[in-house]
């Protein structure tokens, strides 16, 4: 299994940005496309961006096309979602994972809330 840390979440006002880390421990990272879901209250969780093993392919929801930009550092182990133009609606945990997501990889994500 691989374990997933993300960090990077905060409290910030509609319009503005945050960057989101995720830091990969296991042998299959570089192998693998990433993606970055989220999960609001009392909603199924979704995959909002995803990113292909070398780095490429970038899939983006199209609730976050044009805001957000997903990239990766095989190098470190390490997935980041650059988030501008913050919604309210961006609120949710978000959470790292591959692509099709590993049930036993979810890590304990970090909270993104975005005040109006």
């Amino acid at each position: 299994q691989v374990q997933l840390v993300e960090s990077g979440g905060g409290l910030v006002q509609a319009g503005g940005s945050l960057r989101l880390s995720c830091a990969a421990s296991g042998s299959i990272f570089s192998s693998n496309s990433m993606g970055w879901y989220r999960q609001a209250p009392g909603k199924q969780r979704e995959l909002v961006s995803a990113i292909a093993s070398g780095g490429g392919s970038p899939h983006y929801a199209d609730s976050v096309k044009g805001r957000f930009t997903i990239t990766r550092d095989n190098a470190k182990n390490t997935v980041y979602l650059e988030m501008n133009s913050l919604k309210p609606e961006d609120t949710a945990v978000y959470y790292c994972n591959s692509v099709p997501y590993d049930m036993d990889s979810w890590g304990k994500g970090t909270l993104v809330t975005v005040s109006s």
